[in-house]
């Protein structure tokens, strides 16, 4: 049997700014995200969309994660082109061996039960 041990993330993003103090300007939120530029723009990686009660809508891979997840959001073929609007969380974590991010996409989408995921799932 083989032991996976899924790593914490390395970015988590939420859709509404919650910390604002007295005084902030707001930034101009992107599809509700105002954390996009935090989002590493050159490394690999792995990332999960969430909604707002926690639940996995997606896993998804990237050689360059912000372009990747900022696809799902402006792509007419995007899986989750229909449900963007539960987006409420992103968790991005940084992996940048081709292979490591292929078992951890296949295993997030199998032990979490990913909802919109539809390729490499082996649960039914």
């Amino acid at each position: 049997m083989i032991k996976i041990e899924f790593p914490k993330p390395d970015l988590v993003i939420r859709q509404r700014e919650q910390d604002l103090k007295p005084g902030d300007v707001p930034i101009t939120p992107y599809h509700g995200f105002i954390d996009f530029h935090k989002i590493t723009r050159e490394n690999g990686g792995i990332f999960l969309f969430y909604n707002e009660e926690n639940e996995l809508l997606f896993v998804g891979k990237a050689r360059k994660i912000r372009q990747r997840i900022k696809k799902h959001f402006e792509d007419n073929v995007s899986p989750l082109k229909n449900h963007r609007d539960e987006i409420f969380k992103i968790e991005v974590y940084e992996v940048e061996d081709p292979m490591e991010r292929e078992i951890y996409e296949t295993y997030a989408i199998n032990t979490f039960r990913a909802k919109y995921n539809v390729d490499k799932v082996f649960y039914s």
